[in-house]
């Protein structure tokens, strides 16, 4: 996961002739300020400065050391004063496991404390921004990280179970603890809560709401994973290097390597980097359909944001999880080119607006418009958003044929072509496709006459020999034609997931010394050039039929092999063209313990030649508008 520094600018709050919520599930205070309303969202009225801070310790369900105690998990609070006199208020709750290492969000935030324990620094904006606005705030210490007991487990379910606690906690179910180990109850809040995090602390809220558990109302993940299996595999080839889920754990738990060396093991055994398979160990992981979470039992609403380039949480961690959620869940969605991005950095005042909407009618019961405004924003380029019902969009599949002129078409086709399996960035596959490579087949359309937009997800259906056992597929679909987009590429120490350092500072919110709430100002970072890779597609040949067992291809032989590619949504301009690239091992997922792609231990190719057939070749697009393509 990159963990780029990223900042951004002041989203300005006008306090208007306040109203008096009546109706809202938070009571009213003995004295002092009153949760006020102006346009349908909360006013900043309570005093930052002046709010309670306190911590507790909460007692889990689960033994992650195996030390014979019950996990405890650490909770740090900020709340309005006002609420310690009578006033019960909302809980916005951020549990990550970055606090120690590297910190959180994209300035490595870490948190500060007083004499007492008590938090004086949170890292993020949420307490500056929400508690003035009648919210409390918990930061919760991941099970295994910071101050909470246990060991991080890579998404396992002690990392969910810990979060659920809480919940419990906060709704009475669960006991809590001071320093002195006395009992405390959570008396200040109405027990309704928000959870909200970007990638791994976006899991939690995920992984949690799919327990069912009550009194979480409401989830906000961001560039979140959904499956942990999807996190570090893409249909059996290994994306992420090999021992990521013990790096990961190692690199969260500051405590010594023998205190979670069990843990450690069973995570390096459990992966299985030697097939990539999917077994038991992913299936815990899997917050989709899995024994601990299940998107059927959520209940909580959700406002998800997924950017389409993101290598780390890959676009099926959304399409599948969001076609899944019940119908009756309440839900809005963001979907942008950027790469692993949290929203805050690059919409800021739109989405600080649009969430401080959500969290008001969702957890204050405050009625405004956010149910009413389209359910999905979507980014089509820079400084390009539209608004629709839904996603993906409605449209009809298409399917296209590479033919063996090298043309891409709706036409029957004929022929064949062959290329090795080697690993190759994604860019030396789809630059200048009019030269034969020995590495890839590349298949163009004549260029469009119209605009063409596809969302959703293709499906794209080889017919190939293989002079080996197993070879990685990959397959690119790739945009033709010079144009200013997104830069998603670039990782510099000022630019990273598409956006790039401005100059400046702005402040979200209220602060103190210790917790300013400020922030630097960052905007899109662009490029022009003149192709771009839409989505890909990367299958392990001998995983064709399971995930979950390999099944080695008989040399010589022919194989139809179907799946589905990364989802996408995209408009091609008028003059572009569509490219199909077929190749092998895609050295982009080869991604290290820094982020970057062309990780050594990852996957380095087959060597294996590929056959292709093109009678049986094609890839199924889910066209919107234009369908000029013959």
């Amino acid at each position: 996961m990159s963990n780029a520094r990223r900042r951004g600018f002041l989203a300005a709050v006008t306090l208007a002739i306040p109203l008096v919520v009546t109706a809202a599930p938070a009571a009213s205070a003995k004295a002092g300020p009153k949760i006020e309303v102006s346009g349908g969202v909360t006013q900043p009225v309570f005093s930052y400065q002046d709010a309670i801070r306190e911590h507790v310790r909460v007692k889990s369900t689960v033994d992650s050391d195996n030390d014979g105690k019950k996990d405890l998990i650490r909770v740090d609070i900020i709340r309005p004063k006002e609420s310690g006199s009578g006033l019960k208020v909302p809980v916005i709750m951020h549990e990550s496991p970055t606090f120690d290492e590297p910190g959180a969000g994209y300035e490595n935030d870490h948190k500060k404390y007083d004499a007492s324990g008590n938090a004086t620094k949170f890292p993020l904006y949420y307490d500056n921004y929400f508690v003035p606005r009648g919210y409390a705030f918990v930061s919760v210490d991941m099970v295994g990280t910071r101050l909470s007991d246990g060991c991080p487990t890579s998404y396992g379910a002690p990392d969910v179970l810990g979060g659920k606690a809480v919940i419990d906690w906060l709704n009475g179910r669960a006991t809590a603890y001071d320093d002195k180990g006395e009992p405390v109850e959570a008396t200040w809040t109405t027990g309704r809560t928000g959870m909200i995090g970007h990638s791994y602390e976006g899991a939690l809220g995920v992984g949690v709401a799919g327990t069912g558990v009550q009194g979480l109302e409401t989830i906000v993940p961001l560039a979140s994973y959904t499956n942990g299996y999807e996190a570090s595999r893409i249909n059996g080839t290994i994306s992420w290097f090999k021992g990521v889920q013990e790096f990961m754990a190692k690199r969260f738990d500051t405590d010594p390597d023998e205190k979670c060396a069990a843990e450690h093991q069973r995570l390096q055994e459990g992966e299985d980097d030697a097939t990539g398979n999917y077994n038991a160990f992913w299936d815990e992981r899997n917050y989709r359909t899995g024994p601990i979470s299940k998107a059927r039992n959520i209940h909580a609403s959700v406002f998800a944001v997924y950017g389409m380039q993101d290598r780390a949480v890959v676009g099926s961690q959304f399409a599948q999880w969001w076609a899944m959620l019940p119908r009756n869940v309440q839900r809005k969605a963001w979907v942008t080119q950027y790469g692993h991005l949290d929203p805050f950095w690059a919409r800021r005042e739109v989405w600080l607006k649009t969430l401080n909407k959500w969290f008001d009618h969702e957890l204050m019961g405050i009625s405004n418009d956010i149910m009413r405004e389209p359910r999905v924003d979507l980014q089509l380029g820079p400084n390009r958003w539209i608004s629709q019902a839904d996603w993906p969009a409605q449209g009809r599949m298409t399917t296209l044929r590479p033919q063996q002129n090298g043309s891409l078409g709706r036409k029957p086709s004929t022929g064949s072509g062959t290329y090795l399996d080697t690993a190759q960035t994604e860019i030396a596959m789809a630059d200048n496709p009019a030269i034969i490579s020995p590495d890839r087949l590349a298949f163009l359309t004549p260029a469009l006459k119209t605009p063409m937009r596809l969302s959703g997800t293709p499906s794209v259906s080889l017919k190939v020999k293989l002079d080996k056992p197993t070879a990685n597929l990959g397959v690119l679909l790739v945009d033709y034609g010079t144009d200013t987009r997104i830069n998603y590429r670039e990782r510099t120490a000022t630019s990273a997931e598409g956006l790039k350092f401005l100059d400046g500072k702005d402040c979200v919110g209220q602060g103190t010394a210790d917790d300013d709430g400020c922030y630097h100002k960052v905007g899109d970072n662009t490029a022009t050039t003149s192709f771009h890779v839409v989505t890909r597609g990367l299958m392990d040949a001998q995983n064709h039929k399971s995930l979950s067992r390999q099944t080695p291809l008989t040399p010589g032989k022919s194989y139809q092999i179907t799946w589905k590619t990364l989802p996408l949504d995209y408009e091609f301009k008028a003059g572009h063209r569509l490219g199909l690239i077929l190749t092998g091992t895609n050295d982009d997922f080869n991604i290290d313990e820094t982020g970057q792609g062309g990780a050594d231990d990852a996957e380095p190719g087959t060597g294996a030649k590929v056959t292709v057939d093109l009678a049986g070749t094609s890839i199924s697009l889910p066209v919107v508008t234009g369908t000029s393509i013959k």
